[in-house]
């Protein structure tokens, strides 16, 4: 809760630094009172979180993890994960993805899942190394910058013998 309104900070900044996030600059509109409540949503959900990565003492990354809201997807969480440019290739992105399969794994979550821009490669080198697969192509899903945007959906299933199956690599 303490973190609310660096948190904010945070993603207004990578809305402004990288087109890779959802929102584009400005979209934003929530203050620190909405982001704080957010939080304490997540924190008093047993499958949500919300993780953040922290360089001497400044928030430089986050990963929310998502969890289904009825009984038949319970045991899946959405991820979304953003790391200021500054700081990728530095291990951040692992070290948050670890931390997110661990809670997922103490949470009962089976199933991991994300969306990913075609075009981005920093995401699409580190996702398959953490277990992700490529389940297909939504086509034309996002317009960024006047251009329409495929993404990939991906998953990754934790805690079973059939990890993996039925997927394609990237």
């Amino acid at each position: 809760m303490e973190d609310a309104a660096a948190y904010l900070a945070l993603q207004k900044r990578l809305d402004k630094e990288t087109s890779f996030m959802l929102l584009e600059p400005g979209e934003r509109t929530a203050g620190v009172e909405e982001t704080a409540k957010r939080i304490q949503s997540a924190v008093e959900q047993k499958n949500r979180t919300i993780l953040v990565a922290e360089v001497a003492g400044r928030l430089v990354g986050w990963m929310e993890l998502i969890g289904g809201g009825v009984r038949r997807n319970r045991h899946s969480a959405y991820i979304v994960v953003g790391i200021r440019q500054t700081y990728t290739g530095q291990g951040i992105g692992t070290r948050l993805f670890t931390a997110g399969e661990n809670w997922a794994r103490q949470n009962g979550i089976h199933r991991l899942e994300l969306t990913v821009m075609v075009h981005n490669r920093a995401a699409l080198a580190l996702y398959p190394k953490r277990g992700f697969q490529v389940e297909g192509i939504r086509r034309d899903s996002l317009l960024v910058d006047g251009r329409y945007v495929d993404e990939y959906g991906m998953s990754k299933l934790i805690g079973d013998a059939q990890e993996g199956k039925s997927c394609v690599d990237v």
